[in-house]
C-alpha cells in the first residue's frame, strides 16, 4: 500500500529469534519517527508510537530485559535471547508504546511518512515532537 488510505490495520511483529511477539493496531494517521538520540542512532530504532490500548504483547514477557538510563523514565525492553528491542515504553509518550517499525512482519507492504526528531537535543525538541 503506497498511501495512508486505510481505516485501521492490525499488524504483528517481534524480535529476531521470535521469542517476543506483539500485535499493534494502526490507523491511516500513523507516522514513523526517526530519532537521532544516542540510543536510537546506535540501534537503528524507527518509532511507531501507538496508545497502550493499541498494543498487545502476544508472547515473551518472561524473555524481556529492561534497561533504563538518564532520567529512567523510558523503559527500554530487549529480548534476552537475541538482544533485539522490538518495542519499549518511551519517556516522550508515557501513555504509549513505541514499536520498532523494523520489527513489524511485512512492513514493506505499508508505506508510512517518516518525521525526523532531534533526540540529541531532547529537552529543546520535545515540544516539536508533540506538534502534528
Amino acid at each position: 500500500m503506497s498511501d495512508r488510505a486505510f481505516g485501521s490495520r492490525r499488524l504483528r511483529g517481534g524480535c529476531h529469534c521470535g521469542a517476543v511477539r506483539f500485535e499493534v493496531e494502526i490507523t491511516g494517521e500513523a507516522e514513523l519517527i526517526d530519532c537521532n538520540c544516542s540510543m536510537c542512532a546506535k540501534t537503528g530504532f524507527l518509532h511507531l508510537i501507538v496508545p497502550k490500548s493499541a498494543f498487545r504483547q502476544l508472547q515473551g514477557a518472561d524473555q524481556l530485559t529492561s534497561y533504563r538510563f538518564n532520567t529512567g523514565a523510558a523503559n527500554h525492553l530487549f529480548c534476552s535471547v537475541c538482544g533485539v528491542k522490538a518495542f519499549y515504553y518511551p519517556r516522550s509518550h508515557p501513555d504509549g508504546v513505541s514499536v520498532n517499525w523494523r520489527c513489524i512482519d511485512d512492513q514493506d507492504r505499508i508505506e508510512l511518512p517518516i518525521r525526523h526528531f532531534d533526540g540529541r537535543n531532547w529537552e529543546s525538541s520535545i515540544d516539536d515532537l508533540h506538534r502534528a
